[in-house]
């Protein structure tokens, strides 16, 4: 578990960067939002309810994707991803807006990734240690399931395989990462989920 001390380093890093990061992508964001919204005919960011740290609830941004302003089930995912939804779905560039949550203190740059209600806040015992930080834009079990969607889709049962073997995995790795952390460690997350 984290020290105060290195929550703080983390936290001054996490705001460092993603003000320079914004100061950057403002306006290529801007346009990806605006070219969204023409698309979706639906507000070009996307706002959705997810567990943050100590079990909180926030609502994280994304640039909007698919056509309808519901959540789709994996099946529903390309068939109601615009053209443009798809190439930021696949780039990732659709979590661009998550630099906003990250100055506002609602994540980090590193962490394990915010779950929707009903996964995290269910987390019971020494699980719960996931919890006791702010959760990330990308991180290990990010990294490794960078192609969850692929893989999901190849399942016969997608939610099945979801709750008993992603799921599960990533809750494994997320603890090996508060319960491991290190700065170093967390420079060549972000330098891998860059390049």
């Amino acid at each position: 578990m984290l020290s105060s001390k290195q929550q703080f380093f983390k936290r001054f890093f996490d705001v460092f960067v993603s003000f320079f990061c914004l100061l950057i992508f403002f306006i290529p964001m801007v346009f990806m939002v605006i070219v969204s919204r023409i698309q979706t005919n639906l507000p070009g960011l996307f706002i959705q309810k997810r567990v943050g740290k100590n079990g909180k609830y926030f609502y994280m941004f994304k640039i909007r994707t698919l056509k309808e302003n519901k959540n789709h089930s994996l099946e529903e995912l390309s068939s109601k991803s615009t053209g443009f939804g798809k190439i930021l779905r696949k780039s990732k560039l659709d979590e661009l807006p998550q630099l906003l949550n990250v100055l506002k203190g609602d994540m980090s740059l590193v962490g394990p990734r915010p779950d929707l209600p009903g996964y995290a806040d269910k987390l019971q015992g020494e699980d719960r240690i996931i919890l006791s930080v702010r959760p990330g834009i990308t991180g290990p079990a990010t990294l490794k399931y960078k192609n969850e969607e692929e893989i999901l889709k190849l399942q016969e049962n997608p939610q099945k395989y979801n709750d008993e073997v992603i799921w599960p995995d990533k809750v494994k790795i997320n603890k090996a990462y508060v319960e491991n952390w290190g700065f170093i460690k967390d420079i060549k997350y972000i330098y891998q989920s860059v390049f």
